[in-house]
């Protein structure tokens, strides 16, 4: 299973951006918990926002509120809203995948994608 967060940019305080995690071909996210998580320079990754393989949702203090997690079966794709984004949401994003798990908690995954840079300045 290979993923790809996709949607970064530079955007600016109070934007807001949808994040996207695609799979390889042939996988079907349906059956898998998708988590996101961020890194930002010299901190330590944290977890940002879940939707587990039934579909229920969970989002860290730092953005809930602020974000909806979603998926698309049709296109195959998670998606990560952010709304009214925050310096502090600078980051490198990443989505992580794990099949049929049905919570939310922690960073253990099987599959983890490459990053999208998040910076947000005025």
């Amino acid at each position: 299973v290979q993923l790809q967060a996709s949607g970064g940019g530079l955007m600016r305080p109070g934007d807001s951006l949808r994040l996207s995690c695609a799979a390889s071909p042939g996988v079907s996210l349906g059956d898998y918990a998708i988590g996101w998580f961020r890194r930002a320079l010299g901190k330590e990754r944290e977890g940002v926002s879940c939707i587990n393989s039934g579909d229920g949702t969970y989002y860290e203090a730092a953005v809930k509120g602020r974000a909806i997690v979603y998926r698309d079966n049709a296109k195959n794709t998670v998606y990560l809203v952010l709304r009214d984004l925050r310096p502090e949401d600078t980051a490198t994003y990443y989505c992580a995948a794990v099949i049929n798990r049905y919570y939310c908690s922690g960073d253990d995954y099987d599959y983890w994608g490459q990053g999208t840079l998040v910076t947000v300045s005025s």
